[in-house]
Formats: C-alpha cells, structure tokens, sequence
C-alpha cells in the first residue's frame, strides 16, 4: 500500500508540475504525437499564435503552421525521427509583432519506440532587444569618438570661411552686386547647414550637461504644439492631441525633451507628403506604472520592414537630404534620460513611443 500511496503522491506532483510548467510565462510548450498532431500546447504559445488550445489540439502541425504563414517552419518532422536540437534560435513576426525564440526540441519513446516528440520555446525578445540596445550603445560610442576628435577641426575652418564670406558679402553690398549676393546668402546657407551637421555629431558624441528639473511631459508637449501645427500646416497634415493631465511629473531636461518631440513630429509629418492626421497621445500605463509615454502616431505609407530595424542607425535615412542623425540623437537624448524609444511600423502608417520614467 505504501509503494502505491507514493506513486499517487508523485503522479499529483507531477500533474500540479505540469499545469505551472503550461501556464508559465516566458516560456511555451509543445507535445506531438507520432503522426505529428498537436498533443498539449501551453498557455504562453496559444497567447503568441492568438489562438485557443481546445482549436489546435489534434491539428496537424505541419499544417497549422502554414496556416500561420511560417515559411520555412522552425522544426518539421524530422524531429520526430530522432533529429534533435537544442539553443535552436527562432524570430518570427506576426501582426506587426516581433518574438525572438530559443528551442529545445526532441523525441520521446516508450520501450524503444518512438511515440512522439516535445518542444520548449524560451521567449528571449528582451534579451535580444538589451543586446541590440548595447550593441546600439557602442556603434554610438564609436561614431561618438570620431565625431569628437573631428567635429571641432571641422567648425575652425567654418568659422573662418564664414567670416570671410560674410565680409564678401559686404562688399558686395556696397557695389550693388545684387546677383552675386544671392550666391553669398546661398554659401551662407550652406554653411549653416554642415555647422548644424557638426553639431548633431558632438551632440552624439556627446550630450550638453543635462538639466535634471522636475517637469511635466504633457506641458513640453503643449509648449511644441504651435510650432507642430505650423509645421503640419505647410504640408495639409492636421494635428490632433490628446492629453492626459493626471499623470506625475518627471525629472527630465525639458530643452532636449523638446528637440526628441519636435524631431519626431516632424519626421511623421514629412512621411505623410499626400497630407494626413498626426495624432500625439500621451499615456500613463497600470501595468507599467513607474513610466508615462508620449506617442507620435501618422497616417502615411509606413516604414518598410527590411528599414524598420535600421531606423536609429546613425547615417541610416531614406530622405534625400537627410543626414540619418536625426533618430539616432533622440534615442541618445532619450537613453540619457533613462527612457527608451519603441517604433511600429504598418501600411496605415507608424507610431513612435517615447517611453520615461517618473521622478
């Protein structure tokens, strides 16, 4: 009796250990038969592929993964062949959703016979978003370096070039020279432009000395929104707001806040060349309540996805003109003040999420 009472006892463990292992976050189970049909799959799975256990067990999995658009599928039935793997890394994208994946997979048998196979998904998205945030920070850092040791040579001889232009321009003047003054003001416009350059590099490399006051989001907000509105006038964007007035202040710089918000606006009313709505919202989050957001989202064509990822890259733009600084200074202004910026990206247009802690 004592032999059965344990086995009892260690089959209920087993089944608590079962039903805490499926609905485990972070990490999803699934279990096939022979035939490669569903057996069991956990909580944390059917919340990714959006589904619910009682449709999918008994599925062919070969089948439902078509049915998902996984092409090629991360395992097929050569797993249950014998073909196992470990530390298999998987990313998948789905509705605008990115899931970066570890898999552990093999067969199980039963007296020597192959009766089905298991795999174990590890969801490692904040892992990989932390290391592509680090590798981030050091291709930052390295342009940084060389922005700082170039920057200043650059603006010396600017600074001359600009003085003597200037005095080209007087003279010029006093000549009545109208049509060659136009030249000057067109050097002089130049100029101001690769300054502005320069500046965004030692801004990179590094920020000015941040001033740490306690602020409110929203006001930074509401003290842009002419300049936005003017912004979005010229191109037949119109600007809605939505303002949340009941959240808690920050401690932020608010002169920087301004250049992110302003620099983002702008980058959303320039993706809308047909005109558009450009709606800022700002949030403040139960789930998340040590940080508030302010979201920027347009209705233009989107951001392609082979672009997607590669938009805070430094010298990375799609505009003609553009110097590809612009993304890259605010996710470092941002970074600085213990914040992040997310970007989603769709054919009905992109929003970006400017998230920052409270005081």
């Amino acid at each position: 009796m004592e032999v059965e009472s344990e086995r009892v006892k260690q089959a209920w463990y087993m089944a608590r250990f079962m039903n805490h292992f499926l609905a485990m976050e972070g990490t999803g189970v699934l279990v096939l038969d022979s035939e490669f049909r569903i057996v069991e799959i956990s909580d944390m799975l059917c919340a990714m592929f959006e589904c619910r256990r009682d449709d999918v067990v008994s599925s062919d999995l070969g089948d439902w993964l078509a049915g998902l658009r996984m092409d090629p599928p991360p395992f097929d039935k050569a797993l249950l062949r014998g073909g196992a793997f470990r530390d298999r890394s998987w990313t998948w994208k789905w509705k605008g959703k990115r899931f970066s994946m570890m898999l552990d997979g093999d067969a199980m048998e039963d007296d020597g016979r192959r009766i089905g196979a298991f795999v174990i998904f590890r969801d490692v998205s904040h892992q990989v978003a932390l290391e592509e945030q680090i590798r981030q920070s050091d291709r930052l850092k390295t342009i940084g370096q060389i922005a700082a040791g170039t920057a200043h040579e650059i603006r010396n001889p600017l600074t001359a070039m600009k003085g003597f232009i200037q005095l080209l321009g007087k003279s010029l003047s006093q000549r009545n020279m109208e049509r060659e003054q136009e030249y000057i003001s067109i050097v002089l416009s130049e100029l101001e432009r690769v300054n502005e350059l320069v500046g965004d590099f030692l801004l990179l490399s590094k920020p000015k000395e941040i001033k740490h006051e306690l602020i409110r989001a929203g006001m930074v907000v509401q003290e842009i929104m002419p300049m936005i509105r003017n912004e979005a006038l010229l191109h037949n964007v119109a600007v809605k707001h939505d303002p949340k007035h009941d959240l808690k202040p920050i401690v932020a710089d608010k002169d920087l806040l301004k250049q992110v918000f302003l620099n983002l606006a702008k980058n959303a009313i320039e993706a809308m060349p047909d005109g558009g709505t450009l709606t800022i919202r700002e949030y403040g989050y139960p789930e998340q309540p040590d940080k508030l957001t302010i979201e920027l989202q347009d209705t233009g064509t989107g951001i392609p996805a082979e672009s997607l990822e590669k938009v805070f890259e430094p010298f990375y733009t799609t505009k003609q003109q553009g110097t590809g600084l612009g993304l890259s200074v605010c996710q470092r202004i941002v970074h600085d003040l213990g914040g992040r910026i997310e970007v989603e990206s769709g054919k009905t247009g992109t929003t970006f999420r400017v998230w920052l802690p409270y005081s």
